[in-house]
């Protein structure tokens, strides 16, 4: 059987990645539906996102509500998608592998003739399903609900930022994966997994247009940007192409060290 553990964690994963992706829909319904009010009232808020720190509103992708494009991607991309999503395949990755070693179910699977490397790429192969599932799923649920209120998306750059955004997803799950390898109880690797990646994302946010914004560098979010893609139909490529290579990166090490430690 071709690899098996991928097939038992993805069916595991079933259940929870439809009900996250059924939470994210109604949620981006909501605000779809929710911009004709706010349109109304669209240059108010606009002076008010101006007088905000500049901080905030790169770090929100706050730039005008004035748009279906700059209101879907700071209310619902820059929040949401980055930082909901992103600290949710962290917590994801973070479970792969320290659970199973505190429960000794990773021993019995180790007792067949199968390496550490292989089932551990594996498990992280499983997080491909709600990777696949959510960037399937919204950009139609996204699109649909705007050509519903009469203020479509242009369906391209909404699947580029779909597309975009699968490196940053798998550096999220990487991070994760990193510190499942490192640590010996599931629940503090998940939680270190998000406590890592959200600090990454504040410090990006606090540093921006500050003499030490380089700080931010090593922040993943930093190079998902979907308000430049929606809004001002600009498509850089090498932000993810340099995230999947630290996706790589991550997960090579992971599997090194996971191959050498001692359970």
């Amino acid at each position: 059987m071709m690899l098996p553990t991928t097939r038992y964690d993805a069916r595991r994963r079933v259940r929870g990645t439809l009900a996250f992706a059924i939470l994210l829909a109604a949620f981006a319904l909501l605000i779809i539906y929710l911009f004709p009010t706010i349109a109304e009232s669209s240059a108010d808020i606009d002076a008010l996102i101006e007088s905000l720190p500049e901080s905030f509103r790169e770090g929100f992708g706050a730039e005008t509500y004035t748009t279906i494009e700059g209101f879907v991607a700071a209310e619902l991309y820059q929040t949401v998608w980055v930082l909901l999503l992103g600290l949710y395949m962290a917590y994801a990755g973070g479970g792969l592998l320290a659970g199973d070693v505190e429960s000794g179910r990773l021993y019995l699977v180790l007792a067949t003739p199968v390496s550490r490397k292989r089932v551990a790429f594996e498990k992280f192969l499983s997080l491909g399903l709600p990777i696949v599932v959510l960037n399937v799923t919204m950009p139609l649920v996204v699109f649909a609900g705007t050509v519903a209120i009469d203020y479509p998306l242009d369906p391209y750059y909404l699947l580029i930022v779909h597309v975009l955004s699968i490196p940053y997803l798998l550096v999220c799950s990487g991070i994760g994966m990193a510190l499942s390898t490192v640590l010996d109880r599931g629940d503090a690797a998940q939680r270190s997994a998000l406590a890592l990646l959200f600090l990454c994302f504040l410090l990006d946010s606090v540093t921006l247009g500050t003499d030490v914004e380089w700080l931010g560098a090593v922040s993943p979010t930093r190079y998902l940007d979907p308000t430049e893609v929606l809004l001002h139909e600009t498509v850089d490529l090498v932000d993810p192409l340099l995230l999947l290579l630290v996706a790589i990166v991550l997960v090579f090490l992971s599997l090194r060290y996971f191959q050498t430690r001692d359970l």
